[in-house]
């Protein structure tokens, strides 16, 4: 979930700033007196909308490090770490990809993620309370399951994903704004109805677009977990989530983890549409379908 978080708060950040640049910059005023120039606007939108997507990506190992205080292991200072290094570079030579920074970070949370720019330039984080609360095999399982991810191009088909979303709601809250100024104050140019329509639009259609980035989320955590039965085998990732939903149940939800509901509380009704995990339940079920269908 973390890597979630980490990124879809890069990218709302940048595309703050930008939105202040546009308009202290004045590009809003300059596109309503030329007449609603379509292309224009589109072009701009893409520009915007997908550009801050991709530069929240290319800063997400940096922001990954500066806020979880994570320390990439350089030189291995204990048999841990020597492990920890050792089975992500086999579990990446297996998946096919580059070896990625290997970190961790204080937390007592059992939890770990992966973040970057490609394949080949990519970060795997765990917390020292997975490395504490899980068997070995449970957290080789948990590697697999981020080196998957970092396999599949999640990250960078996030970004492509969250890039679309945000030119269109960049394009079409703007196209709102200025039809509605257009239809109510006719005579005021461009004046509140353009203001109070784009914020208005923009905060419906961002919801809707959280909720398309959530669905993803989600199918992508299946697809790791699928990835992780592959390299290690079904039973550990399983026996892992099965720790990870014990632990959840009996000690009190982190609030970045409550906001999800990974724990699978919350997974019925509207609160499942924001939902950046599935519930463990049924990621565990799919792994034993898997299984199943494997013997």
């Amino acid at each position: 979930m973390r890597r979630v978080v980490l990124f879809l708060a890069t990218n709302a950040a940048v595309l703050v700033m930008l939105e202040v640049s546009i308009r202290v910059l004045g590009l809003d005023a300059w596109l309503y007196a030329q007449g609603i120039p379509v292309g224009a606007l589109l072009a701009m939108a893409v520009v915007f909308g997908a550009g801050g997507s991709f530069i929240s990506l290319a800063m997400s190992k940096w922001v990954a490090k500066m806020s979880t205080g994570a320390r990439v292991i350089e030189t291995p200072r204990t048999p841990a770490e020597a492990w920890l290094v050792e089975t992500v570079e086999r579990l990446a030579r297996q998946a096919g990809i580059g070896m990625p920074e290997v970190a961790i970070y204080d937390s007592p949370d059992m939890n770990a993620f992966a973040t970057g720019m490609s394949r080949d330039n990519a970060l795997v984080a765990v917390s020292s309370g997975l490395l504490l609360g899980m068997e070995r095999d449970e957290v080789e399982a948990v590697l697999a399951h981020e080196v998957s991810h970092i396999a599949n191009g999640d990250m960078v088909t996030l970004a492509l994903v969250q890039g679309v979303l945000n030119t269109f709601v960049f394009f079409l809250s703007r196209l709102a704004g200025i039809l509605i100024d257009r239809m109510l104050f006719r005579d005021r140019g461009y004046g509140l109805g353009y203001w109070v329509g784009t914020i208005v639009a923009e905060i419906l259609l961002a919801v809707l677009a959280t909720v398309i980035v959530m669905w993803f989320s989600r199918w992508r955590e299946f697809r790791a977990d699928a990835g992780a039965a592959r390299l290690v085998g079904p039973a550990p990732m399983i026996a892992a989530l099965e720790r990870l939903k014990a632990s959840v149940d009996h000690e009190h939800l982190p609030s970045e983890l409550a906001a999800f509901a990974i724990s699978g509380r919350w997974g019925a009704g509207l609160a499942r549409l924001f939902m950046s995990h599935p519930p463990l339940d049924e990621r565990i079920a799919a792994l034993r379908r898997l299984a199943g269908q494997a013997a």
